[in-house]
């Protein structure tokens, strides 16, 4: 593995740790209150949210190992431009904000006010584009032959910027505060 790949991984592990640290911490300091996260998201919606959860994450996966495992950094190029260390400028586009969803919502509905909604709309606008511009590295990697693991984490990155983006950038915004 070489070093940026490294680096990616080791991106992937602090940031992965703190984002489920972050959940952990969240459920942990407020027994019995993860239903309030949902706000007023009809109950009807919450398990097709939860369905894409899980898909999101095994989109995740894909895309993760591909970068990890398929790509040669020294060689890697994005739309005649851009180098293997774009994927550490994403990646830390969705890890760092996702750290901060949970503590401002729970942070949110103990005290409502415009400057924390602001900051959770601010993290799901950041997580939501993130993931957007990493479909589109992807999409734009100067490859000679794609193959099934390339077309694989194009599909895992496109439905996790489907969740990100969509479902919590600007659905679970309007839901929650109904």
């Amino acid at each position: 593995m070489a070093s940026q790949q490294v680096i990616l991984l080791i991106i992937n592990l602090i940031g992965g740790a703190a984002v489920i640290g972050s959940y952990i911490y969240g459920f942990a300091t407020h027994p019995g209150s993860g239903t309030a996260l949902w706000g007023g998201t009809p109950e009807s919606i919450r398990p097709v949210y939860g369905i894409s959860m899980i898909f999101a994450a095994l989109g995740y996966f894909t895309f993760i190992y591909f970068v990890l495992f398929r790509l040669v950094p020294a060689d890697t190029e994005i739309a005649g431009r851009f180098g293997f260390s774009l994927f550490y400028a994403i990646f830390l586009g969705i890890l760092v904000p996702s750290v901060f969803w949970m503590p401002l919502t729970y942070a949110y509905i103990a005290n409502p006010g415009t400057g924390i909604w602001t900051g959770i709309r601010l993290v799901l606008i950041l997580v939501g584009l993130s993931s957007a511009v990493l479909v589109g590295a992807l999409l734009n990697l100067q490859i000679k032959e794609p193959a099934f693991p390339y077309w694989l984490a194009v599909a895992g990155s496109a439905y996790f910027a489907f969740h990100t983006a969509v479902l919590d950038m600007l659905l679970w915004p309007i839901l929650f505060r109904m």
